[in-house]
């Protein structure tokens, strides 16, 4: 909300920054595991994303709104391929990709490629929303990913449980 009051001059009403915390609450609730100690340093380093995030978010919302949608969401993805290049040119990292492709190349390529195409849609409609909505309705609702995530591992538990367990009680 900081960021995009300071920033962009955006402002919610009063049933936003409820519903946004209700949004974020709901999140954080169900992200907390009753039986575990807490953990600082994920904490710590859980926020650090977020706020990286948040910036990245703010930054693609000035450019977007002030040239073009298309044009830095192309410019936004062209920095992600040069990372991941860069990622790629560390001998460890660049070792273990490729004996992981060499074991299992359908599954890997599969796999990945299917993770693509969801991140692609998922990311271009929430980079768009981010022009027609606030930054920070937008990154509040961004904030139910781990609801959703807690739901799918739960039906892989029940529906598939030789492909993935998650452990609920």
């Amino acid at each position: 909300m900081f960021w995009g009051y300071e920033i962009l001059g955006e402002q919610l009403s009063q049933v936003q920054i409820v519903g946004g915390a209700m949004i974020v609450l709901g999140a954080v609730g169900s992200s907390i595991q009753p039986r575990e100690a807490f953990n600082g340093r994920l904490a710590m380093l859980m926020l650090s994303c977020a706020f990286v995030l948040s910036i990245s978010s703010l930054i693609f919302k000035i450019f977007a709104v002030r040239d073009d949608f298309w044009p830095t969401t192309f410019w936004m993805y062209v920095g992600e391929a040069l990372f991941g290049t860069t990622l790629l040119s560390v001998s460890s990292y660049r070792a273990q990709f490729i004996g992981l492709l060499r074991k299992s190349p359908g599954p890997v390529l599969s796999v990945n490629a299917a993770n693509e195409l969801i991140n692609l849609g998922g990311s271009l409609g929430s980079r768009y929303a981010l022009i027609l909505a606030p930054l920070s309705l937008v990154q509040a609702i961004g904030g139910t990913t781990t609801i959703f995530v807690f739901i799918f591992g739960i039906a892989l538990s029940i529906l598939y449980p030789t492909l993935g367990h998650e452990s609920v009680g």
